[in-house]
């Protein structure tokens, strides 16, 4: 009868201990190949790597954690996954990371503190190697949460210059204020600034939005209509519409999101407005299809994959115990201009 390891009987899959025996080296030489370290002669690594493929060896993530005390997790909180703004930035946060050795766990928050506080109260005992967040708004508790962890960290999508915060982002308030400065040299005086969901960055445009008309001297606190509700091309539609009955002297509209905006031209286009004739209509983020619309919607080209790719990096760094850079990396967004405008 033949008895097999046991670590092979109970669990059916293949060990550590099977590629070791496989190739003719020890547990620890066969480990030290598979994680590349150049120290082992290449004979033997060759040996090793063979004998993983065709035992099919999976390496055990928890285990290798556990006997290195090291994990390769990195932690990353986002609002939302259906929002391409956080996708881009997720695809590049993926790609940085990925080939250095440390794997991506996504939580999302759905712009709720709560939530938040929860996904970092399940995740942070785990220890994982490093910390995503999104911006700065979150409950006192959650800093702490943080803070206590030691767990290294970098904020994204806004920037800060306090003391031990490490940030990559742009300036929101500032590029709301372009865009809408571009809207005024395109001769327009009744700018109305609609908005959805109301997160932090997207009140920080809002600002940007006021001091660029209160230079102006044409800031109407009525030409604004923000709505909790969450960013959508019904809402922007029904959004213009409703401004539109209100203020129906103004001549152009500055939405917070490209897909509001996109709503808001849909509408436009069906109430038989001129675009821009008749009114202008500019976006944010120049998400998919701003460019195809008719006409092709003015924006603002958000730096999201380099804030993905810059953050990862900074990171990296920190979790390497250096920081190769400054602790606060502001980006520079693009005024994309095009016919709606």
């Amino acid at each position: 009868m033949t008895v097999t390891r046991r670590s092979r009987r109970s669990s059916g899959r293949t060990t550590l201990n099977d590629v070791a025996g496989a190739a003719g080296v020890s547990p620890i030489t066969a480990s030290r190949a598979l994680r590349g370290e150049r120290s082992v002669d290449p004979e033997l690594a060759r040996r090793v790597h063979e004998a993983a493929e065709r035992l099919g060896y999976v390496p055990d993530p928890a285990a290798r954690a556990l006997a290195s005390q090291r994990s390769t997790q990195v932690l990353v909180l986002v609002p939302l996954l259906s929002n391409a703004l956080f996708v881009d930035l997720l695809e590049a946060v993926h790609r940085t990371l990925f080939p250095e050795g440390y794997q991506p766990l996504i939580g999302v928050t759905h712009y709720d503190g709560a939530e938040e506080e929860l996904l970092l109260r399940t995740y942070l005992p785990h220890r994982p190697a490093g910390l995503l967040v999104t911006g700065f708004d979150r409950s006192e508790a959650a800093r702490q949460l943080i803070v206590r962890s030691g767990v290294p960290c970098v904020h994204l999508m806004e920037t800060s210059h306090a003391p031990g915060v490490a940030c990559v982002g742009f300036s929101q308030v500032e590029a709301g204020a372009t865009i809408t400065r571009h809207l005024l040299e395109r001769g327009r005086r009744r700018v109305a600034f609609c908005a959805a969901q109301l997160d932090p960055r997207v009140m920080q445009r809002a600002e940007g939005y006021r001091q660029a008309l209160h230079a102006a001297g044409l800031y109407d606190p009525r030409l604004e209509m923000l709505s909790p509700e969450r960013s959508s091309i019904a809402l922007g539609a029904r959004l213009f519409e409703e401004m539109l009955q209100r203020m129906p002297d103004m001549d152009a509209v500055f939405f917070c999101n490209d897909d509001i905006a996109q709503g808001g031209l849909l509408a436009a286009n069906r109430l038989g407005l001129a675009v821009p004739g008749r009114i202008a209509i500019a976006g944010f983020n120049d998400l998919a299809g701003s460019d195809q619309m008719v006409p092709p919607l003015t924006t603002i080209r958000t730096p999201r994959s380099e804030v993905g790719r810059a953050g990862a990096d900074m990171l990296l760094g920190l979790m390497r115990g250096t920081l190769p850079g400054p602790a606060c990396v502001e980006l520079d967004y693009e005024l994309i201009v095009r016919q709606s405008t």
